[in-house]
């Protein structure tokens, strides 16, 4: 039987502090990374949610992580350039007006989500992940609630939906899977999740599962399971 975390928060801040090699290899490098455009994303988890996560399966114990708690997500808009209709982090560029990739990455969480950047607490930063489809450097920004707000999905030009899903049903072996698909003739595998009817795959799927990995959160899952993304 796993013994619930005391304090998942302590946990992400360590993390921050220490750092992670992403093992993406050369799959998701850039060409030229001085070319790259700057963005951030706010990795947001809470134990606030009213929802727990699902009970576990019968005569199999779930992940040690608390039941209630979550990360924040959303989904991108179809009409979108880039990463249409995708499950991503809140975050975008980086403007000349902000301070550094947690200011952009609160910023553009307010933008897109209408949360209280006030009652939540930044742990600090991941080291930048290439995303070579649309040529940026993203900088994951781990945070922690420390006080409920209401989300919604600002401006649906962008985001079509909000919403926070339990990290112990990210962790479940029976919602992971890979992902295989083909971009410019290469083809590429990459962890994925699927909970609640929902596609979480691409950067997400890679800074979560990444994270999870390095926090020893993560349970053993079947990589051989695999899902073509609705491209």
């Amino acid at each position: 039987m796993f013994d619930v975390l005391d304090d998942p928060r302590a946990q992400l801040a360590a993390l921050c502090k220490r750092g992670l090699d992403w093992h993406t290899g050369v799959a998701r490098s850039l060409p030229d990374s001085t070319r790259a455009r700057r963005a951030a994303v706010l990795v947001l988890f809470g134990v606030l949610d009213s929802s727990p996560a699902q009970p576990p399966v019968a005569g199999r114990e779930r992940a040690q992580v608390p039941r209630d708690l979550d990360v924040l997500l959303l989904r991108r808009a179809a009409t979108l350039g880039s990463h249409p209709g995708q499950i991503a982090f809140p975050g975008g560029r980086l403007e000349a007006s902000d301070a550094g990739p947690i200011a952009a990455a609160l910023r553009e969480a307010v933008e897109e989500t209408g949360l209280d950047p006030e009652g939540l607490e930044p742990l600090g930063t991941l080291p930048a992940l290439p995303v070579p489809v649309s040529n940026h450097l993203v900088t994951p920004v781990p945070a922690w609630w420390t006080r409920e707000s209401e989300v919604a999905a600002v401006d649906h030009l962008e985001t079509v939906d909000v919403f926070r899903v339990p990290v112990a049903d990210l962790l479940d072996p029976a919602n992971r899977v890979s992902t295989a698909h083909t971009v410019g003739g290469a083809a590429y595998r990459s962890p994925a999740f699927t909970v609640g009817g929902r596609l979480i795959w691409g950067f997400t799927a890679i800074v979560l599962s990444r994270m999870f990995d390095e926090l020893s959160w993560a349970e053993p899952w079947d990589l051989g399971r695999t899902v073509r993304p609705d491209l």
